[in-house]
């Protein structure tokens, strides 16, 4: 389907059930880009989405309001949401483009209603199994890619907090994985742990072929 121009933040799920659309899901995914930690997708579908004030792309508000619209949309009767998490050695195996279409694809089919139409942030992702849009930087266009692109943030970030006290040194807590200097500096020093993506350059440098072609 097609969606007019004039659609703003909250106006693509209306769109869709005037189409006769029932299950709309925003779906949007988080960690694309550091070295280490899984990616982590989050499908959500939301009613009545005006009643989350200040939602928005996740990279967009501070950690405190993220923190405070993630308990929101989590603990409310009218969010509904899914979960699709990639660890780092099947990233490593399937490449991560791969396994950021298969983390959303499992996080729709994680949602406790089905979803029968998607709106999918950034580029076309194939095998939703229903109706699908894409929409590039959806995640500060449209309400349910925003609430979606929310919980992905946090969750994953407070996956990242785990692993800061599983695997010390690295400062996981900090900078939840992306190569910072710090971060590149310990993985020179201490070299790479069970979470770091193997096949990511900087990581690459610094472990051993053979411990890499394991």
């Amino acid at each position: 389907m097609t969606f007019p121009d004039s659609c703003g933040f909250y106006g693509f799920e209306p769109v869709a059930r005037a189409a006769g659309y029932h299950a709309i899901a925003g779906v949007d995914e988080v960690g694309r880009g550091p070295l280490a930690g899984p990616v982590v997708a989050v499908a959500a579908i939301v009613h009545e989405a005006e009643q989350f004030a200040g939602l928005n792309d996740s990279k967009k508000v501070t950690e405190k309001r993220r923190d405070t619209l993630y308990e929101l949309l989590a603990n409310s009767a009218d969010v509904q949401y899914g979960v699709g998490s990639i660890t780092p050695a099947e990233i490593d195996r399937i490449n991560i483009l791969q396994a950021t279409h298969k983390a959303m694809r499992l996080a729709i089919a994680a949602l406790p209603t089905p979803a029968d139409f998607v709106l999918v942030d950034g580029r076309p992702v194939p095998r939703l199994g229903c109706d699908s849009h894409n929409l590039i930087k959806g995640d500060g266009r449209c309400a349910s890619i925003a609430a979606a692109s929310i919980l992905a943030k946090v969750i994953r970030d407070r996956q990242m907090v785990a692993y800061d006290e599983e695997f010390p040194g690295y400062s996981f807590a900090s900078h939840k994985g992306y190569g910072t200097a710090a971060h590149l500096a310990a993985l020179r020093s201490l070299g790479a742990c069970p979470i770091h993506r193997r096949s990511f350059a900087p990581v690459r440098d610094v472990v051993e072929p053979t411990l890499f072609d394991s």
